[in-house]
């Protein structure tokens, strides 16, 4: 299934898991480099310099210098990468703004599909 996303104009934290979420599941393992998920290279070009981009990963720190050369090589900017991350849950707890405004966002997706289908800024919100 697909997302549409309507954020507000704040900026924003972006975490997100590699494997099977931006890249082939265990693309790296099988042919020693990684492959984009249609839609994911041109969406993490799309996140504003200003937004923060997280990536988590359950691959170990023997992978760190394939996964780094391989976002390098394309150019997909990031601000930090977790390695070593646990299989299981990865659970956000976060308050809301006296707005009400909602400042976590959660979106399982289809393993090996890119989930999000676009992205709208509501100034209203």
């Amino acid at each position: 299934m697909l997302h549409n996303l309507t954020l507000s104009p704040l900026g924003h934290t972006w975490i997100l898991d590699l494997d099977g979420t931006i890249v082939k599941h265990n693309g790296y393992k099988l042919d020693g480099y990684d492959t984009f998920l249609e839609g994911a290279e041109d969406f993490l070009r799309s996140i504003p310099e200003s937004d923060m981009i997280i990536f988590l990963t359950s691959r170990t720190n023997d992978e760190r210098a394939l996964t780094e050369r391989f976002l390098r090589d394309n150019k997909i900017r990031y601000d930090e990468i977790i390695f070593n991350v646990p299989y299981g849950e990865r659970i956000l707890i976060n308050d809301m703004k006296p707005s009400g405004l909602k400042t976590s966002i959660s979106i399982n997706g289809e393993r090996d599909v890119f989930a999000i289908s676009s992205i709208e800024i509501d100034d209203n919100i």
